[in-house]
């Protein structure tokens, strides 16, 4: 068998190698790079086979703007201070839009360069992350979406805190 180490936070855990599932190796192609998400989740071969359409429903296109999808998967990332899913947002925040300016108003919570929407959206990104509900910032955000774009902002969320705590949890850091 062909592994390489990963040191997380808990104990060192093998990062599968893509010789060793088809699926894995398949995926990297397609992506042209090393995915360490991807090797650790194929511990779980069934798991990883329906994350990735089932990202890809919630992220691909929708009923909500790329950009707004990323400000969301952003925001939660920064809350969780997670490294792995922030690297990966950073890149493609930048293609949807996100300016340097905005991603370090993310980071520090400044929320006057965005628009109205996007900040609803933000807010009740942060709050649905640290709170059990997000009560407070919920009603807001129906003042700017209708229903379909709530729940599609409200999947973004959960998938955000979803790969952070997977992540975090297995101390996963960006690649190189």
């Amino acid at each position: 068998m062909f592994f390489t180490e990963y040191t997380g936070c808990m104990a060192t855990i093998k990062l599968i190698e893509p010789a060793e599932s088809e699926y894995l190796a398949d995926l990297e192609r397609k992506s042209h790079r090393e995915n360490h998400f991807f090797r650790m989740m194929a511990h779980k071969p069934e798991v990883l086979k329906n994350f990735v359409p089932l990202y890809g429903s919630v992220m691909g296109p929708g009923s909500v703007d790329r950009r707004t999808k990323e400000l969301v998967y952003l925001a939660v990332s920064f809350a969780n201070e997670c490294a792995y899913c922030t690297a990966a947002h950073l890149a493609t925040g930048k293609k949807a839009g996100i300016t340097e300016e905005e991603i370090r108003a993310l980071q520090t919570e400044q929320n006057q360069f965005f628009t109205e929407p996007e900040r609803s959206a933000i807010l009740y990104a942060r709050e649905l992350t640290r709170e059990v509900a997000a009560n407070e910032t919920g009603e807001k955000l129906f003042e700017h979406y209708n229903d379909e774009q709530v729940v599609e902002i409200t999947l973004i969320i959960a998938m955000a805190n979803f790969t952070n705590r997977f992540n975090n949890g297995l101390g996963l850091e960006p690649e190189e």
